[in-house]
Order: C-alpha cells, then structure tokens, then sequence
C-alpha cells in the first residue's frame, strides 16, 4: 500500500477497499449523479432531468441541508431603483479584495434569470399589497434586493423544489445514503486522463455499499461547520464533499475562511442542541435591529460607520471582542423599539423559537453569540462549477467560484447555488455529451475492513469531540500562527488514529463522518497557516494587516 504525505495530511493512493471485479455487488449507472439535496443539488437535477436519467443520493431526509434552514432569503437586482453594479460593489467590498470579479459579475447578472426560475418551479416570495416584492436588506447591502418567504425562506425554497424532483420520472431520490469515495480513473490504474467513473455509497439499513457508475458528478453536499463546536449547520455537514474531492485529486481554495454568523441565540440552560445554536437572521438588522451591550448602549459604532448593518466578519469580530472585554458571556439583539406585533409578522419563525426559550423579542433583547455558519471556501471551480477533475462538478457551499472572497456578502449563497448549478449543466452538456457512451472501466467491488467487530468506539467519539474542540479553540475568529501549528500537530494525530480505525474495519455512517471531518478540519488549518495577513474572516493576532496584494489559496492535490 502506497502512503504519501500531503499538506499534513496521510492519503492513501487508492480508490477504496478494492477486490475484483465483480457483478454480485449491487450496480445503478446513470446519466447524471447527485450527491446532495439542497438548493444546488435540486435544482441542477431537475435542469438535468429533461436531458437524461439522474439519481440523487442525500445522506439524511432530503430537507436535512443548510439551504432548508437559510432564514433570510435571496439576494437579487430585482427593484428598479437598484442596479447590478451596486449588487457588484457590496459584494466585492464584502469580499475584502478577494472576490474574483468575473465570477461576481456573472453570477449577480444571471440572478433575475434565476428568480423566474424559481418562481417556475413553485417558489412563493412575500408581496408587498400592490403584488410587488417585498424586498428585504441585510448587512453589506446598500439596497434593499433580499426577496424572502417570512423568515424560512431556505426551507419554502427547498421545500418546492423537492416536490417537482418527486414528480420529475427521470429523477430518482435515495435518501439515507451516504457517499464513501468517488471512483476515478486515476485510483483504478489507468494511465488516461483523470476523470470520475462514480461513487461507492454506504446504505446503512443493509450496511452494504452499492456503486453508483456515472461520468458526470455534481457533488453538491453543503459546507463544513459541523468540524466546530458550535454551528448554525445540520448534523450533515460534515465537508464530505471536500473531503472526497480532495482525495479524489481535485484542488481546494480559501478553506481558511470560515464564516461565523454574528447573532446565534444564546441559551445556556438549553441541553436542546438546536436551542444552543439557533440562528438569528441578518435580516433582523437589515430591519432595523441593534446590538447593545450588557448594559444597554449600543456598541458597533465602535468598530464600524454602517454599524450594527456592517458585514458579518466585523460584526462578529466586534461581538466577540466585546464579550472578551465585558467577560459577559452574550450581547444582544434589540428588536423592542418596532411595532407591537411586528416581529410575529415578518420573522414568526424566529419569534415563536425565542419565546419557546422564554425570550419575547418585542419587550427582551435577544441574547446572541457567533457560530461557525458559512464555508466561503471549497473545491476550487470556475463559474461553471467545474472542478479540477474531468466530469466532477460542485455547486453551493462545496465549490468555491470566487464569488464570495474573503467573506460572503448575506443571502448571495442561495443565488450562487441556482446560478452555477444551472451552469454546471450546460458545461456538462457541451464537454461530455450525452451521445458519449461511457467506457466500460471494470470497477472493484467494495472490501470491507477485516475486523468484524468495532471494539474500541470510545476512540471515534473522543476523536470527533476533539477535531471540534480544537477548531473551536484554535481556529475560530481570532487566530495566532501559534495556535495553528498546535491545531494542525493536534489533527495531523487524529488523522492518523482515525485512518487506522477506518481501514480496519467494516465501514459505518459514523467513520465516514468523522474520516471527512477530520480531514477538511486539516485542510482548513492548512490554508489558514498558508495566508500570512488578515483579511475577512481570517484574522490573525500576528499578522493583523492587509497584503497589498490578494491572492486566493489554493491547496493543489497532486
């Protein structure tokens, strides 16, 4: 067996536990493969279905993603008063220098496109009483162009989408199924150009693994928060996509800029995980809400002219350098000044999930902490989705385009996940047509490990509780090259040990999280280590300036 050392991180060169070939093992080819149910992975499936057959694979209920959760809605030119280069320009400056500019340009120019889209598909946005969008704004945006559905407007868009999917005849949905590795040329031995042959999935009702064959992939899995602590994220994400990118010989790029979201309920009492990192919307501010302090005054004039609207990275370095200051353990998010009955009306979901936890937003401040919430970073792609690898596509939080920089402007995630998946299929289209018959590689069944029994489970539950209590302590809003080198020795170690466990014995739902966990925490440390300033949402102690120059980075898998 082939080892070889890359970015701290020990790979093995080979596709996965691999025998001969062979026609027992359960085999679904088709046209189209998806791994992923959000808003990227939907919508793409429902565009590729009129062309051929898809198949999507989600690793939970198909509305388990961080698209069903998105609070505040969908960023687009939509009023007349607005214009795509002010769209430009909050999102370039959001992006602290680090935004590829043709990518911003195409993806905020395609957004109206993409609207009608959606409201094709079913979608409902909130209508002012004369039938026009009501059009919300958050923070970073000098303009109102946030179309929402009350405060759930990931879920009303989610929700829609995955109605026409169970109607489409060409799609297929398998939910409960859980991506192992992909399959790739490269990892078979063949001296070709590297490209995808399909995935090894685990079906944890049977505890088999099945090959899905197809040569065009779109991974569209959803971010990384859940390799820290405390995350607005699901359970699911876990970097999987990343993760198997990455060990398939695709590139990644800006890992180190992780997205906290300023206002995360705080509740300390709770034993409820959601009661600990339920989101507060930016759109909260956007209409109108103010941070304060312990003591009641307002404290973001301090850090920021735009104050409590500033983008997410200054709110949520101020928020935490105020606790760090008070030694308060919260600030708080005052909504009391609006008319009786305003927060029930336009966020009923965040009103009636406060009081649950015995807040009143319309006569308490709302206690708020930040939490991991946003990769900005990803598998490298061009505004098509295209990886680096041949037939490998990603789309939303998976894939990084540019657009996003060095922080993601509030609400352009759901309009990036519409956009590039529309693109990434007439890419697909253009290089790898349909009328192309896919070569007939023998691919290996799966071998599972030869231990039959997981004696020591102890080992994977510390191994999980320290990968995020590491990134918690060492890698979170403020950082130090100190704290790093420490974080990468901690993980290049847990790596190890999990490596070891994984390929030991039979594979389960839990080895593959924690496998993917651990290593996109360790490619988040690499690119942190690698950028040498602050900028966004990386800031170091040690190097608490700008370069003059910016420039992505980008970790090559060669």
């Amino acid at each position: 067996m082939a080892f070889f050392l890359t970015l701290g991180v020990t790979k093995r060169v080979e596709c996965g536990r691999m025998a001969r070939a062979s026609s027992i093992q359960a085999m679904t080819t088709t046209d189209f493969l998806v791994i992923g149910s959000g808003v990227a992975g939907l919508s793409f499936a429902l565009r590729a279905a009129e062309y051929g057959k898809v198949t999507i694979l989600c690793k939970s209920d198909p509305l388990v993603s961080s698209s069903a959760k998105a609070q505040g809605g969908i960023a687009a030119v939509i009023d007349k008063d607005d214009t795509f280069e002010e769209h430009v320009a909050d999102t370039l400056d959001a992006g602290a220098g680090l935004c590829d500019e043709a990518a911003v340009r195409t993806i905020v120019e395609e957004a109206p496109a993409a609207i009608e889209e959606l409201l094709n598909w079913g979608v409902d946005f909130d209508t002012e009483k004369d039938g026009e969008f009501d059009l919300g704004r958050e923070g970073g945006h000098g303009k109102r162009r946030i179309l929402h559905s009350k405060d759930t407007t990931g879920l009303e868009i989610s929700t829609k989408l995955l109605r026409c999917v169970q109607q489409h005849p060409n799609i297929t949905l398998l939910d409960h199924r859980i991506a192992i590795d992909l399959i790739t040329t490269a990892k078979l031995g063949c001296v070709t150009e590297d490209r995808v042959l399909g995935a090894y999935v685990l079906d944890p009702a049977t505890g088999e693994v099945e090959i899905f064959r197809s040569d065009r992939i779109m991974l569209a899995t959803g971010g990384t928060g859940r390799v820290y602590m405390y995350t607005t994220n699901p359970a699911t994400a876990t970097g999987d996509g990343v993760a198997m990118a990455w060990r398939a010989g695709a590139n990644v790029s800006n890992l180190e800029f992780v997205q906290f979201h300023p206002t995360t309920f705080y509740n300390p009492k709770s034993s409820d995980r959601d009661g600990l990192t339920f989101l507060i919307s930016e759109a909260v501010r956007g209409e109108g809400g103010v941070l304060r302090g312990p003591d009641g005054q307002e404290f973001m004039q301090k850090y920021d002219h735009r104050k409590s609207l500033a983008p997410r990275d200054i709110v949520a370095r101020a928020i935490n350098r105020e606790i760090l200051r008070t030694g308060h353990p919260c600030m708080y998010l005052d909504m009391t000044h609006k008319p009786k009955g305003f927060m029930a009306e336009r966020f009923p979901y965040i009103y009636e999930t406060c009081k649950s936890y015995g807040v009143d937003a319309e006569v308490d401040f709302i206690p708020v902490v930040p939490s991991a919430h946003y990769q900005c970073g990803g598998v490298q792609t061009d505004t098509d989705g295209q990886t680096s690898l041949r037939g490998l596509f990603c789309a939303g939080e998976t894939g990084c385009t540019g657009l996003h920089g060095a922080n993601r402007l509030a609400s352009n995630s759901l309009l990036e996940c519409v956009v590039i998946s529309k693109r990434a299929l007439q890419r697909m289209l253009r290089t790898l047509p349909l009328a192309h018959k896919m070569e007939d590689y023998p691919i290996p069944e799966w071998k599972h490990g030869e231990r039959a029994q997981q004696d020591d489970l102890a080992i994977l539950y510390h191994c999980w509780d320290e990968v995020r209590r590491t990134m918690m302590d060492y890698v979170s809003i403020v950082r130090t090259n100190h704290r790093l080198q420490r974080a990468a020795t901690r993980l290049r170690n847990i790596n190890r040990e999990i490596n070891e466990y994984y390929w030991g014995y039979r594979v389960t739902p839990e080895i593959i999280d924690l496998r993917n966990l651990a290593l996109t925490a360790s490619l988040i440390v690499d690119c942190a280590i690698r950028r040498q300033e602050s900028r966004g949402l990386h800031y170091t102690l040690d190097a608490p300036d700008k370069l003059p120059v910016a420039r992505p980075s980008v970790l090559h898998n060669w």
